[in-house]
């Protein structure tokens, strides 16, 4: 069984995610686009999910999941009870209407190990300072032709090129992002 404080904390670990109270109910935003929301009573969640899917999944499990209002059917969304879900099924439902929203460059982080992905949030929100204490000293940055060495040189990159995209491979090693790569 899956709670609403479940969905958050896998919502908003994801980059750039947040959560908005509107209309007295709580809605999980990346910009202004709407990823995820609960019902008043926190019993339910509508999700971003294909328009063209979304028949197939409430067909296929019809106690669990449900089409939205008439109003809302012209919005790529569909609606589950939080207590028919299993905790991977909703966090891949959750993720995948995130990726919806978001860049293509940043639908890879949910993968990455949690270093790798709170750096990359760290860099997104430029927050340097936190990201420094998840690099460890000896970082390498590879992107493309660009090979930054060190955590001081990356951290200086960084404040004048402040977006790169996020790596093709990462290592961490006692929860620290060690190396960066892109070929």
């Amino acid at each position: 069984m899956v709670t609403s404080d479940d969905v958050r904390a896998v919502a908003l670990a994801l980059p750039r995610a947040y959560e908005r109270l509107v209309g007295g109910r709580w809605k999980l935003r990346v910009g202004q686009i709407v990823f995820c929301a609960f019902s008043r009573d926190e019993t339910a969640m509508g999700f971003g999910y294909p328009r063209d899917a979304r028949d197939g999944l409430v067909d296929g499990d019809p106690d669990t999941f449900f089409l939205p209002p008439a109003r809302d059917l012209r919005y790529q969304w569909v609606c589950a009870r939080l207590d028919r879900l299993d905790p991977d099924e909703m966090r891949e439902l959750v993720t995948d209407a995130w990726r919806m929203c978001t860049p293509r460059m940043l639908h890879d982080l949910p993968e990455q190990p949690p270093p790798t992905a709170a750096a990359w949030a760290a860099m997104d929100a430029g927050d340097l300072a936190t990201l420094a204490d998840l690099l460890d000293p000896e970082v390498r940055f590879r992107d493309r032709r660009l090979e930054v060495l060190g955590r001081t040189a990356l951290l200086e990159h960084l404040r004048h090129h402040p977006a790169p995209r996020p790596p093709d491979e990462v290592e961490v090693r006692d929860g620290r992002v060690r190396r960066w790569e892109r070929g």
